[in-house]
């Protein structure tokens, strides 16, 4: 069991620099600040235009994409293959 949770962690790890690696550098950059100063309320503490790049930004990361490969590595089925 230890090493299945090791090795579930380690493609989740690679999965989830795959699709970091979608984005630009001053993208990663960007959406890195604007998650640091929404401080988990976005909706408070970003302005409309703010929350609009950051979610802009968020798509680039192809969400469902990475959704459907993590629940692949946690069921232990490699990149998300039935």
């Amino acid at each position: 069991m230890f090493w299945f949770r090791i090795f579930a962690i380690a493609q989740l790890a690679l999965l989830a620099r795959r699709h970091l690696s979608l984005l630009e550098p001053d993208e990663r950059g960007r959406l890195a600040k604007l998650v640091a100063q929404s401080r988990g309320r976005p909706a408070s503490n970003l302005s409309a235009t703010e929350r609009q790049e950051m979610l802009r930004l968020a798509q680039k990361l192809e969400p469902a994409a990475f959704a459907q490969g993590a629940w692949g590595a946690a069921r232990g089925r490699g990149r998300g293959k039935p």
